[in-house]
């Protein structure tokens, strides 16, 4: 050792590299940055899935209101046919089975169903919205008359009073669910019902006639 102006310069050579230049730092580096696309893909990757995740769900939700049109919101009732259903029920009905004809095409048809034996008999239901979008519905029955106007109508009463259409009787039924116009028949009940006032029930009475 050299005594360089009181300056000692003591160079150990047996310490090893520095910090910055040893080779597990250098590796760790390498395998960092070899690390960084795959977790992008990762990353990508499981942002596609959850995108995928959310399609299916929303789809399955879409198909679910599709197949339960009860579900779905006020105003987006589907409008039906009832031609096909209509005849075949023509055809099995111990009564001639009416249907409307002639209505102008606001009125649209949301329902239609017949039971050769249901609660009341055989049972022919037709369900419209009025051009004001208020319900209209058909019913015929073979069952006892009182039992099947009452569960239809939700509980209505005879009013006494009745309303001539189409050259028949028909007798009127006030109720706090529906008003009913009903006409009754050897063998069979029919009633015109819903939430529509008498004067749109009597119009839509005045357009059934019986399946051909």
């Amino acid at each position: 050792m050299r005594d360089h102006g009181g300056v000692v310069n003591d160079v150990t050579t047996d310490e090893g590299p520095t910090p910055d230049t040893a080779p597990g730092r250098a590796a760790d580096d390498r395998t960092t940055a070899a690390d960084a696309p795959s977790a992008r893909r990762q990353r990508f990757e499981s942002v596609r899935n959850m995108v995928l995740s959310l399609a299916v769900i929303c789809g399955g939700a879409l198909a679910l209101v599709a197949l339960n049109p009860e579900d779905q919101p006020e105003g987006a009732t589907p409008t039906v046919s009832y031609e096909v259903e209509s005849a075949t029920a023509a055809r099995a009905a111990p009564y001639d089975l009416l249907v409307p004809e002639g209505l102008p095409e606001q009125w649209r048809a949301t329902s239609v169903r017949y039971e050769a034996e249901g609660e009341h008999g055989a049972t022919w239901r037709l369900g419209f919205l009025d051009p004001d979008e208020e319900y209209v519905a058909l019913a015929q029955a073979d069952g006892t008359p009182e039992d099947f106007v009452a569960a239809m109508t939700r509980e209505a009463a005879d009013t006494g009073d009745s309303e001539h259409v189409g050259g028949q009787e028909w007798a009127r039924w006030e109720g706090d669910k529906y008003d009913a116009l009903v006409l009754r028949e050897p063998g069979s009940t029919t009633l015109v019902m819903g939430t529509a006032g008498f004067e749109r029930l009597a119009e839509f009475a005045g357009a059934l006639g019986v399946v051909g």
